[in-house]
């Protein structure tokens, strides 16, 4: 199984048709969301239409907090990602919001474990940005290996003696990641990167190989960034779309 791992789409509907042709030229036969499918972005119901399509097929879904917060709300959200979340809610159909807060936080499947944020205590939304929180997420989840997303920053930790050791990917450059011991792979942002550059970010696990290889993939991201902008919803939105910050 080669398995595309993409997380934070953010209703960047742009970005995320690029990274979806980039994993299938890539060899990808299956496809795993991470959750975060909406918030920020301007192309709410399009990109949730996408991963139902996908789920209906097979893919692997975990809820995120700005999934979540359709249903629920977010009072801790800044006020622009708020409206952003209230502007999203009325663009969904029933059907869609369904789908959303019918979402798992959390999946198993063989080895692996997927979530959006933390194995250990997933409805929290903690971040995984400590080689200690990395820890406690593997160990938490129990398995091999453990996916997420949340941070938008692609991140991979190694359980050793001395607790977790992280790891800064290399976009294109496969890490050989062993089942012998257990890894954490935070896999960036499809929608949202926040490192200065606007370009993609998504991950390929390759299980009988076991390869994990992290991916920047170019886009369109002056498109996603005038219809959040068009949409009538924050400039800084579309500003840290536009610029990848």
């Amino acid at each position: 199984m080669v398995l595309a791992l993409l997380s934070d789409v953010h209703a960047n509907l742009e970005a995320l048709e690029a990274c979806l042709k980039h994993a299938r030229e890539s060899g990808a036969t299956r496809f795993a969301f991470l959750g975060d499918l909406v918030g920020y972005g301007a192309d709410a119901g399009a990109v949730v239409s996408v991963v139902m399509r996908h789920a209906q097929e097979g893919a692997l879904v975990v809820k995120g907090n700005h999934d979540d917060a359709i249903a629920r709300g977010a009072p801790y959200m800044n006020d622009a990602v708020r409206e952003s979340i209230a502007w999203a809610r009325e663009q969904l159909t029933p059907e869609q919001r369904d789908f959303l807060a019918a979402l798992p936080l959390s999946r198993r499947d063989g080895r692996s474990i997927y979530v959006h944020a933390s194995a250990a205590n997933p409805q929290r939304w903690t971040y995984i940005d400590s080689p200690a929180a990395a820890l406690r997420s593997m160990r938490a989840g129990e398995a091999v290996y453990t996916f997420g997303g949340h941070v938008h920053e692609q991140v991979l930790y190694a359980e050793v003696e001395a607790g977790a050791k992280e790891h800064r990917p290399v976009s294109a450059s496969a890490i050989n990641v062993a089942s012998h011991r257990r890894w954490l792979a935070l896999v960036g942002s499809v929608g949202q990167p926040r490192d200065g550059r606007p370009a993609a970010g998504y991950a390929i696990f390759d299980e009988p190989r076991a390869r994990i290889t992290f991916y920047r993939v170019p886009y369109d991201h002056d498109a996603a960034a005038a219809k959040i902008r068009n949409a009538g919803l924050s400039a800084a939105l579309a500003y840290r779309v536009a610029r990848g910050v």
